[in-house]
C-alpha cells in the first residue's frame, strides 16, 4: 500500500535535513569528505560550528528545519566524541 500524502512529506523532509541530494554529489557523502580532510580534533570543531550556527539563526532562517540540522551535527558529534 502506498504511503499517505502526510507520510510522503514526512520522509522527504526527514531525509531533506539527514542526507540532502545535494550532499552527495560524485557518490560520497560531503560530510564524509570533510571529515577525511581532517584530524578528528578538527572534525569535532567542525561539528560544534555547525550546532552554533544552526542554533544561532534558527528563528531568522530555517526555524524547526534549523533545529533538526542541529540535532543532525549534535548526534554526528556525539558519535565521533564516543
Amino acid at each position: 500500500m502506498a504511503d499517505s500524502p502526510e507520510v510522503m512529506v514526512k520522509h522527504y523532509e526527514e531525509r531533506d535535513i539527514d542526507y540532502p541530494p545535494h550532499y552527495t554529489a560524485g557518490g560520497i557523502e560531503c560530510i564524509d569528505a570533510i571529515k577525511a580532510s581532517m584530524s578528528p580534533e578538527e572534525f569535532r570543531g567542525h561539528l560544534k560550528a555547525c550546532c552554533i550556527k544552526y542554533l544561532w539563526r534558527y528563528k531568522l532562517k530555517g526555524g524547526i528545519d534549523s533545529l533538526k540540522k542541529c540535532r543532525w551535527y549534535l548526534d554526528r558529534l556525539i558519535e565521533e566524541v564516543e
